[in-house]
């Protein structure tokens, strides 16, 4: 990694705004942008974090997918239960798990990509940058000040 004087400059800024946006009472998230640049965002900018394995969703409509998928698993759940009441004989009790399954991924996934959808909006609406897709930000890196691991003349 290269050192870069103004790049840090401006982090450093986006940091002290952040303290003292937090100590003010804000909610605020401070997170990496899509672009590698510092930003903090108002909680409600922030839709969802994906998570640190390799296949990711961070889109509202790739979370949509994955809720449609979750509605099928629920609609095969209510199918396999009452098919036994077409032919005459009991409900299948076994298929309650797959209904519960598919039912709470389903309201989970949908939970997830309406946050997203309307944060994706008010970043628009309010011109915020698109935050990184790993969520991740070393708060002891950016202590102001703080000599950096990249910085010429540091030893760590």
């Amino acid at each position: 990694m290269v050192y870069d004087r103004e790049r840090f400059a401006r982090e450093d800024a986006v940091y002290a705004e952040h303290k003292r946006a937090v100590a003010a009472g804000e909610k605020r998230v401070l997170r990496k942008t899509s672009t590698g640049g510092l930003h903090s965002y108002p909680a409600d900018e922030i839709g969802f974090t994906p998570g640190g394995g390799q296949a990711q969703v961070s889109t509202w409509w790739g979370m949509g997918i994955l809720m449609v998928v979750m509605v099928l698993i629920l609609a095969t759940g209510v199918w396999l239960f009452q098919r036994p009441l077409w032919e005459g004989s009991g409900p299948e009790w076994g298929a309650l798990w797959l209904i519960g399954f598919g039912g709470l991924l389903t309201l989970y996934t949908f939970n997830l990509a309406r946050d997203e959808y309307r944060a994706t909006q008010l970043r628009k609406l309010r011109g915020s940058p698109k935050p990184s897709s790993s969520g991740s930000v070393d708060i002891n890196l950016l202590e102001l000040g703080q000599n950096r691991r990249d910085q010429p003349g540091t030893s760590r």
